[in-house]
């Protein structure tokens, strides 16, 4: 069983009179940022000159003193703790020339997901610690909760432990940010690197998209309304998730008809059967012998002129977009 921890573990003080560097202002990067400063911590965020972001932090950094904005070498020069929150293609490249050459014996570097560290594409010094905080939700709902007075579960991971106290700033810096009121789970940088390319891939992003496009595909190839299609086998996934996400499959098929929770139980399995379950089995060992994060850097060191926008523009060109676009229109609740 996993330990979880709550804000009584952790001891926030650890970052008393230390400077937490924030590299990158994106999703992750304005929540971490912004929750740590309102807990009390110094914080820097450092971003290219010239970065879209820069307005929005400087824009933050005018009602808390305790808040600063800088190019992303002085950041990791100021920081004690630099934590990397950069897309996975870019972060090795600007590790090894804007922040490695600015870090000192002692300080901590750190993550939200260990794919860099894990893969070898980043080889952080001996004389620093390495560790991993990795809130399990999208940046706006960390931020957004913490608001709230509540927070994300975030898992956290310890890589090297060169002062002896990697755990303890783990710990410290997931309560700074709001883990604490909601539960902090320890891992390791290859359990959740691999957990979360697998979920992504196999089910999250890759299996439930295309599993979506085969049901509207096939009641319209059947001669149905596109619309109903979209409805029946897009739409309606959302309401499926929530009710699993508030109480598991159990509430999910205790709130849904008896007709179609025996549909659930009569073509699951003729649907995810034995081979894909295979294939499954197959992507994970891509994942783990390094295949996936290999093409994955190939591709994105080609400037991204391969294969991926070529696909991502085919994909934005289905039908079932065109669809889905005109139904939501009717949705005023989705126009926040």
């Amino acid at each position: 069983m996993i330990t979880k921890y709550y804000d009584s573990d952790c001891n926030l003080g650890l970052l008393d009179g230390k400077t937490v560097s924030i590299i990158g202002f994106g999703s992750q990067g304005h929540a971490h940022s912004m929750n740590l400063a309102e807990s009390g911590v110094n914080v820097v965020v450092g971003l290219r000159p010239g970065s879209g972001h820069w307005e929005k932090a400087a824009a933050f950094a005018a009602d808390h003193p305790n808040f600063k904005v800088m190019d992303i070498e002085d950041a990791a020069k100021a920081g004690d703790l630099v934590m990397m929150l950069v897309p996975d293609e870019l972060a090795a490249d600007i590790y090894n020339e804007k922040v490695a050459p600015n870090m000192k014996e002692g300080d901590v570097l750190m993550f939200a997901h260990g794919f860099n560290i894990h893969f070898n594409f980043i080889k952080p010094a001996a004389n620093v610690d390495v560790i991993m905080v990795a809130p399990k939700g999208p940046g706006h709902t960390v931020r957004t909760q913490y608001q709230q007075g509540r927070g994300v579960p975030s898992l956290i991971a310890v890589y090297q432990d060169y002062s002896g106290r990697a755990k303890d700033y783990a710990l410290a810096y997931a309560s700074g940010i709001g883990a604490g009121r909601a539960g902090i789970l320890e891992t390791s940088f290859r359990e959740e690197t691999e957990t979360d390319l697998f979920g992504e891939q196999a089910v999250l992003c890759g299996g439930v998209t295309e599993l979506m496009k085969a049901g509207f595909d096939t009641l319209v190839e059947a001669g149905y309304e596109p619309e109903m299609a979209y409805f029946e086998c897009i739409h309606e996934m959302k309401l499926i998730v929530d009710l699993i996400n508030e109480g598991g499959f159990a509430k999910m098929r205790y709130s849904i008809s008896n007709t179609a929770e025996y549909g659930d139980y009569r073509t699951g399995k003729r649907l995810i059967t034995e081979d894909t379950r295979k294939e499954m089995k197959k992507v994970l060992s891509e994942i783990q012998n390094g295949t996936f994060a290999s093409e994955f850097m190939t591709e994105f060191s080609s400037g991204r002129r391969g294969k991926f926008l070529a696909t991502r523009r085919v994909e934005s060109e289905h039908p079932l977009e065109k669809v889905g676009a005109s139904l939501r229109k009717m949705m005023s609740w989705l126009k926040k």
